[in-house]
């Protein structure tokens, strides 16, 4: 008895071997969609835009996807070590009698700062937006690129 009260498992009473199983799956089920909301708030909030940050031998090139939103939109600033992508992003408002199903497109301000390994040329930065991507590239500074030395 004092196991069942513990761990609040039935000792009798059941219908079918398998009635445990199905209240245990219940559970199961019930704490995945619990996690999975947790999860996905965590991820979404906050994060826009996605950003892609490569770099070659000359450059750092960062890609952010702001899908709608047009150059009139955007401020990018580069410093040192440094790129922030901001603006504000419009979304028409529904009317008051729609109820939403989902929602998951929010519009507001949003600031994406992106740090980068090395320094880079503030003044030969450039950018374009394309098809809801945008594209930054950022030079490196003379002195973050690697020199070739020569043995005497």
């Amino acid at each position: 008895m004092r196991i069942r009260r513990m761990f609040n498992t039935p000792v009798w009473g059941w219908k079918t071997p398998f009635d445990e199983l199905d209240r245990m799956r219940g559970q199961l089920d019930k704490f995945s969609e619990e996690l999975e909301k947790g999860l996905l708030q965590r991820r979404w909030s906050g994060v826009f835009p996605l950003i892609n940050v490569t770099e070659d031998k000359d450059n750092y090139q960062v890609r952010a996807e702001l899908p709608g939103l047009k150059t009139d939109d955007l401020d990018i600033s580069a410093t040192g070590k440094t790129l922030t992508v901001s603006g504000e992003r419009k979304i028409p408002s529904e009317s008051k009698e729609v109820n939403y199903h989902r929602r998951e497109r929010e519009a507001g301000k949003f600031s994406r700062i992106v740090t980068l390994p090395n320094q880079i040329d503030p003044a030969k930065v450039e950018a374009s937006l394309t098809d809801g991507v945008l594209t930054v590239v950022l030079p490196k500074a003379e002195s973050a690129k690697p020199r070739q030395i020569t043995i005497s």
